[in-house]
């Protein structure tokens, strides 16, 4: 694998301060908003359909999350992505739920015809979904899968032409040609809600300073996972996921390339 723009990012984070447009989950709207200024981003969470096209054409990247996606906000969806994709901005998709109801899942095809999305972060069932596979979702949690998450990642790159990250006990990231592990994290994460959903406001948020989408993805989960893994280690006894949520915000926004570099276990 080609040397990853990791420096570059941490920089370019620090001295353009991204703005990243989200349309997100409204479950975990404050938690990704938080996320994206602790990693050095600035987030703007506009949803309305008179607004969302301005907004796309000021920003830097564009998050689409369906966590709580309605009617509405599925057409605010398609007009911001549409900005986006004229203005040049990566648009990254979270899949969430995808799978589990018709609704979803068909929302879901739809907008990747009518949106060229640059990035995809879900579970592997959501990922899986999105290529036409029948999997077993159970809400936003992922199920079981005949494919690793590897292999997954990669044939799912080639079929949607976008970088693919599936999060899992081992997180995999492709673009169609690279590929990438990592190996960190903590089964902690699984305990908050919306760290998926902030993982994807990270990615956007490196995406937003770096042209290389595959390394954005990289540093953006790797962020996470890491983040996480060092957040579980300075737990003490008779402290809880409430206390680990609060140190997984210290440890991204003291997150930089030297302990990423250091820590990350990438493959």
């Amino acid at each position: 694998m080609e040397q990853l723009s990791v420096n570059q990012i941490f920089r370019d984070l620090e001295t353009a301060k991204p703005l990243i447009h989200q349309i997100t989950n409204n479950v975990t709207i404050n938690d990704c908003a938080n996320a994206t200024l602790a990693i050095g981003a600035s987030p703007v969470m506009a949803t309305s359909i008179e607004e969302v096209e301005a907004m796309a054409g000021l920003g830097d990247a564009l998050v689409i999350n369906f966590g709580t996606i309605t009617a509405d906000m599925y057409e605010s969806m398609v007009l911001a992505g549409k900005a986006a994709n004229r203005k040049g901005i990566p648009v990254v998709f979270d899949p969430v739920g995808v799978g589990a109801t018709p609704y979803r899942t068909q929302k879901a095809m739809d907008y990747m015809k009518k949106v060229k999305v640059d990035i995809v972060r879900g579970n592997g069932t959501e990922v899986y979904a999105l290529i036409g596979g029948q999997a077993n979702t159970r809400g936003v949690d992922a199920g079981e899968l005949s494919l690793t998450h590897t292999e997954l990642a990669k044939l799912a790159a080639e079929k949607l032409n976008a970088v693919i990250v599936i999060s899992g006990k081992h997180d995999a990231i492709s673009d169609g040609t690279r590929v990438a592990e990592i190996e960190n994290g903590d089964i902690w994460l699984t305990a908050v809600t919306g760290t998926g959903c902030m993982t994807t406001a990270l990615i956007a948020s490196c995406a937003g300073v770096s042209e290389d989408y595959f390394s954005a993805a990289v540093v953006g989960m790797g962020i996470m996972s890491l983040a996480g893994e060092r957040a579980r280690r300075k737990i003490s006894d008779g402290e809880g996921i409430g206390t680990f949520k609060v140190k997984l915000m210290d440890e991204i926004f003291t997150m930089n390339e030297t302990v990423w570099e250091r820590e990350v276990i990438l493959r």
